[in-house]
C-alpha cells in the first residue's frame, strides 16, 4: 500500500520535584528527571536550511574512506528501498527554485515543520485554511521558502522507519516480550541482572519494564541490542559487550538495563526533538555533522540521532544502508515494519484534541505547581509532564494525607512502584487512545489494577515512591497511541481551565486562566499555590 506521508509558600510545602543527577549501578536510573530545573545539556544544535529535493534515486552507494568526506550530491542516494515500501516524495521543488513544496505529515505540527526549513511559521502559505494550532492533516501542501544551505551535508530523504516502530505504539499491543526473547535462544533468554528497585529480574522483564515505563517500542530496543552485540538471536560478540551491550562505556551505565536507559535518553532526544523541530542536525563521534532533510518522520530521526551517538560517519552509512544496515537487520527480525504501521493506522486522527481534565486534586485544598513541563520519565524525554505538590507542615519525603483525584475517567491498566496509569478509553491498552500516567503514588491507598475510576475519584496518596524524588508530589503525563503529548505544543494541556505554558527551561512554566498567573516553582513559593475552586469544575 503506497502512503503519502510527507514531511506549586515556601514554609509550608516541601521542595518538590523528580529527580536524579546520575544512573545508580544498582538500577534506579534517571526516572523520570534531573532534579531542580537544571535542563538536559546536549550540543547546541543548529537549525538547517530546506533544499529541494528530488525522489530518491534506488541505488545504493559504498561510503566513501575516512579521509574523504562524502560529496552531498552521493547522501541523497546512498540506499534503496523496494517499490513495496517507498514513501512518495515529499519535496518538490519549484520551476524557480525559491520555494518548496512540502506534503505535511501525520504529526506535524506548523511551527515545527517552520523550524526544520528555517522559516516563521508565518511565512508558510497553504491552499488550504491553516490551523491556528493542533496538528496539521496529513497531506496539507505546505508552499515554504527554499532558504537551503547549499554548501550543507545533508542525510537521506528516505525514510528508514515507521513512527509508530520507535513509540509503543497500537503496532506492539500484542507483541509477546518474553516469547519472541525466549523463542530467539540467544544470550538474554539466560540473562538475569540485579536492579536496586526489583531485585532480580531476567532480561525479557527488564526489556518489557523499560518499555513500558519509557513507552518506547520493545521491537526496537530487542533490535538495537542484537543489532551491536548479539544478545537476543546469539551471544555477546566479546567481554566487553557483555557488560556494555551497546558499546557504550560509563561505568554509571553498566548491565543491559542501563545501556537500555541510555539508548531511550537519544531515541526520545531524536524523535520528540524532530516532533518539536529542535533537533535539526546530528553529529557523529568523530566530530562531523549532517544537516537532518526536512521530509524525514520522527521515527527515522530517531534511529539516526540514536546511532551517530557512538559511531563515525562514515560507520553510520553503513548502518543506515536499507539493503544491508539496520532497517533490513531489522526487517530480519520483525518482518515488514510499513505493513504493521499501515495495518495499526495514522498515531493522530485529524483535528485531534485533549479530552476534558480537571485538576488532579480536591476543592478547597492547598497545593503548588511545582514543575511545568519536564520530561515525562527519563531525563532526555520529551517535556510532557508537570509536578504538584501538596500542602506539608514536613519537608522531604512523607506520604501526605491528601488525595490525588483522576483527572479523567478511566480504567488502572498499569500499577507499579508510584505508579497508576489510566487508559480513557477503556479498552485496556494504554498504547490505544488516552491515557494519563501517575507518579509517586503511595502503595497505601492506591487504587486496584483493573479498577474504574470516575473523574474526580481518588487515585491514592502523593509521596515519593516510584523513580527520584527530592520531596513529596505527584508528577502527571499525557500520552496519546502510545505517544507522550508535549506540555506546551500542538496539543494544550488544559485542566479545569488552566493551560499549561512552558517556561524557557525544564520545570520552569506557568499555569493561565483569563487574567490568573501560576507560576512553577520547586520550593513551593507563594506564586506557585494553586487552590481548585468550585468554577474549576
Amino acid at each position: 500500500m503506497k502512503r503519502v506521508i510527507t514531511f506549586l509558600i515556601l514554609t509550608t510545602f516541601a521542595l518538590s520535584a523528580c529527580g536524579g543527577n546520575s544512573s545508580s549501578l544498582w538500577g534506579q536510573y534517571e526516572t523520570p528527571t534531573p532534579i531542580g530545573w537544571s535542563p538536559v545539556t546536549e550540543t547546541p544544535l543548529a537549525e538547517i536550511s530546506p533544499v529541494s529535493i528530488f525522489a530518491p534515486v534506488e541505488t545504493t552507494i559504498t561510503p566513501a574512506p575516512a579521509s574523504t568526506p562524502t560529496p552531498t550530491s552521493l547522501l541523497s542516494t546512498f540506499v534503496t528501498q523496494p517499490a513495496s515500501s517507498t514513501p512518495t516524495a515529499f519535496l518538490t521543488p519549484t520551476l524557480t527554485g525559491e520555494t518548496v513544496l512540502y506534503y505535511s505529515q501525520n504529526g506535524d505540527w506548523l511551527p515545527a515543520v517552520a523550524r526544520r526549513f528555517k522559516v516563521e511559521a508565518t511565512e508558510i502559505t497553504s491552499p488550504k485554511v491553516l490551523p491556528a494550532g493542533g496538528f496539521l492533516d496529513t497531506g496539507t501542501l505546505l508552499i515554504i521558502p527554499d532558504r537551503m544551505d547549499k554548501s550543507a551535508q545533508y542525510t537521506p530523504s528516505l525514510q528508514l522507519i515507521p513512527d509508530s516502530e520507535v513509540i509503543f505504539s497500537t503496532s506492539a499491543v500484542d507483541f509477546d516480550i518474553a516469547a519472541y526473547v525466549k523463542d530467539a535462544g540467544g544470550y538474554l533468554s539466560t540473562y538475569r541482572e540485579y536492579l536496586g528497585s526489583t531485585g532480580w529480574m531476567t532480561g525479557a522483564a527488564e526489556v518489557e519494564r523499560i518499555a513500558y515505563e519509557n513507552s518506547i517500542n520493545p521491537r526496537l530496543l530487542l533490535a538495537i541490542l542484537d543489532f551491536e552485540a548479539r544478545w537476543v538471536r546469539g551471544d555477546p560478540v566479546d567481554e566487553f559487550h557483555e557488560t556494555y551491550p551497546l558499546g557504550y562505556e560509563n561505568f554509571r551505565n553498566k548491565g543491559m538495563f542501563l545501556q537500555l536507559a541510555w539508548a531511550i535518553n537519544h531515541l526520545s532526544t531524536g524523535y520528540y526533538g524532530w516532533r518539536a523541530g529542535t533537533v535539526t542536525e546530528i553529529t557523529f563521534r568523530d566530530g562531523t555533522t549532517y544537516h537532518l532533510d526536512p521530509s524525514l518522520n520522527a521515527g527515522t530521526v530517531a534511529i539516526m540521532y540514536y546511532f551517530a551517538q557512538l559511531h563515525s560517519q562514515n560507520e553510520w552509512l553503513r548502518i543506515m544502508d536499507q539493503t544491508s544496515g539496520f532497517p533490513s537487520f531489522y526487517a530480519n527480525m520483525f518482518g515488514d515494519a510499513w505493513s504493521r504501521a499501515d495495518a495499526s493506522g495514522a498515531i493522530f486522527p485529524p483535528a485531534l484534541t485533549q479530552p476534558e481534565l480537571v485538576l488532579p486534586f480536591e476543592l478547597n485544598t492547598d497545593w503548588a505547581f511545582t514543575g511545568g513541563p519536564h520530561s515525562a520519565w527519563e531525563s532526555h524525554g520529551p517535556l510532557a509532564a508537570v509536578d504538584f505538590a501538596p500542602s506539608t507542615a514536613k519537608s522531604g519525603c512523607a506520604v501526605s494525607d491528601k488525595w490525588i483525584l483522576a483527572m479523567a475517567s478511566g480504567l488502572v491498566v498499569r500499577t507499579g512502584n508510584g505508579i497508576v496509569v489510566l487508559d480513557l478509553d477503556g479498552d485496556g491498552h494504554e498504547q490505544t487512545g488516552w491515557s494519563i500516567l501517575y507518579l509517586h503514588v503511595a502503595n497505601r491507598g492506591k487504587v486496584a489494577l483493573g479498577e474504574w475510576v470516575e473523574q474526580n475519584e481518588r487515585i491514592g496518596h502523593p509521596s515519593c515512591e516510584g523513580g527520584i524524588s527530592t520531596g513529596t508530589h505527584t508528577h502527571i503525563a499525557r500520552k496519546y497511541n502510545g505517544e507522550w503529548i508535549i506540555a506546551d505544543e500542538a496539543i494544550p494541556w488544559v485542566m479545569s481551565g488552566w493551560t499549561i505554558i512552558a517556561g524557557d527551561q525544564p520545570y520552569l512554566g506557568k499555569l493561565v486562566k483569563g487574567n490568573q498567573v501560576v507560576t512553577a516553582d520547586v520550593y513551593g513559593q507563594a506564586k506557585s499555590l494553586i487552590v481548585r475552586k468550585d468554577d474549576d469544575n
